[in-house]
């Protein structure tokens, strides 16, 4: 079974989903199941290991949505139109057919099945990631601000001419961040859905099932609006359209340009957050569709500097400001990724030095089980020669009494040798060449 808070929520909602259901309170039942569902989704995607837990979750979710159809068609059965005066029963029959179908329309089977099968893709937990994790890039921390954040807080400054963007794409190298802010961002939008697609969530093997994915996405940004649809790589959905490509690939891109453009449909309320490495693949009409256009580029020496401290966190280490200005001086044309390898390798060397060692030596420090207790006979790792050096392995340390090692300034400097930066020079001469003719600066 899926551990974890979700799937507990979930199974806490379905019950007084049950309870309300039992008491004739049918419309908050409803609530409660659709809800319960959603949550279930969750679990499935994000905490439940194994195929078994999965089935059975899903299981679940089907003998709920089951109930919860049965109650909507009740309750819409309740809530018919009476007949107005002089109206024939000739016109009340058909009008009722008419209504008949077009409930029939909006209860169809097959478009529950997609909208249950993208619910999945809605952030029900949120992210714990702050504005201020996220190092440097202000100015699309700005840009985001003004799409997301501000419309919901205030939402008079957006009406008539001024309204917000519907559409945004953060490009850049590898490992700078893109997914990082989009993190932050549905954690900043405490009122807004968060849907995080990517294009296993659209692409079906059945024919004409993906383009329908699609649409039915966007349908659920509306329903639950104000809601951000977040694309992760999505040049791998949007590509440019080409002769040698396949029905199904252009017919996705077509159904992406008529829902992104809202023709006939209202998008206030929906941002499209895109993210790519590689821009330059974009289809053009979908690159227009994305207003906004910001640059995501490689830490400069500050947001380095910012970064070095956030990764090793409250780990016991030595190092100094001074340090750390040289770490950020020597790490040009590293990626934030590339840092946090770098600061994670070295986080491991203390580690092989318990390993290697060979000598030991008592020291005083906190107690590894209580760190409020001061120890005086802790063993810390040491060469041969130190005064007070006696020969053991790690094998023969008590568990509570190992003193752990500090990170030094060699133990990253060690790292930092036998790391290289992953962003190549060949994509950043495309990437500054597409920013100088579609973009901004992040």
């Amino acid at each position: 079974m899926a551990s974890g808070s979700t799937l507990q929520k979930a199974i806490d909602i379905v019950t007084k989903a049950t309870e309300e259901d039992r008491n004739k309170n049918y419309e908050e039942a409803l609530r409660l199941y659709e809800h319960g569902v959603e949550y279930f989704l969750h679990a499935i995607k994000y905490e439940a290991q194994g195929d078994k837990a999965k089935d059975s979750i899903r299981a679940k979710c089907f003998q709920y949505l089951d109930r919860a159809e049965k109650l909507k068609a009740y309750l819409k059965k309740g809530k018919k139109k009476p007949v107005k005066d002089g109206e024939s029963g000739a016109a009340k029959d058909d009008k009722s057919k008419g209504n008949d179908s077009s409930d029939s329309d909006s209860d169809d089977p097959e478009k529950k099945k997609l909208q249950a099968k993208l619910e999945g893709s809605i952030v029900i937990e949120k992210p714990s990631v702050k504005w201020s994790d996220v190092a440097g890039l202000e100015g699309a921390k700005t840009a985001l601000k003004e799409a997301v954040i501000l419309p919901i807080k205030f939402p008079h400054l957006f009406t008539g001419k001024r309204m917000p963007w519907k559409g945004i794409l953060l490009f850049g190298p590898p490992g700078t961040g893109k997914s990082y802010l989009a993190k932050a961002v549905a954690t900043e939008a405490n009122n807004s859905t968060f849907f995080s697609v990517s294009s296993s969530d659209l692409v079906s093997k059945w024919l004409g099932e993906s383009e329908k994915l699609v649409k039915n996405l966007f349908e659920l940004a509306r329903a639950h609006k104000p809601s951000i649809i977040f694309i992760d790589e999505v040049d791998s959905l949007c590509s440019a359209r080409s002769d040698n490509e396949s029905e199904s690939a252009r017919r996705i891109k077509t159904e992406f340009l008529v829902q992104m453009q809202g023709v006939g449909s209202d998008n206030d309320g929906v941002l499209v957050l895109g993210a790519t490495n590689t821009p330059w693949i974009l289809d053009s009409a979908i690159r227009r569709r994305f207003e906004k256009r910001i640059y995501i580029p490689l830490p400069d020496e500050h947001a380095r500097l910012v970064m070095f401290k956030i990764h090793l966190g409250n780990t016991a280490h030595t190092l100094t400001e001074d340090n750390l200005r040289v770490l950020a001086s020597k790490t040009d044309k590293f990626s934030g990724s590339d840092i946090s390898i770098v600061v994670r390798d070295a986080l491991m060397q203390p580690v092989r030095k318990v390993q290697t060692a060979t000598h030991f030596k008592k020291v005083s420090g906190p107690s590894p089980v209580d760190k409020k207790t001061i120890c005086d006979d802790l063993l810390v790792p040491c060469s041969p020669g130190d005064a007070g050096a006696f020969e053991m392995t790690w094998v023969d340390v008590p568990g509570d009494k190992l003193f752990e090692p500090p990170v030094t300034m060699n133990d990253m400097l060690k790292s930092l040798a036998s790391t290289k930066p992953t962003v190549n020079e060949d994509d950043m001469k495309k990437l500054d060449k597409f920013t100088e003719d579609f973009g901004q600066e992040g």
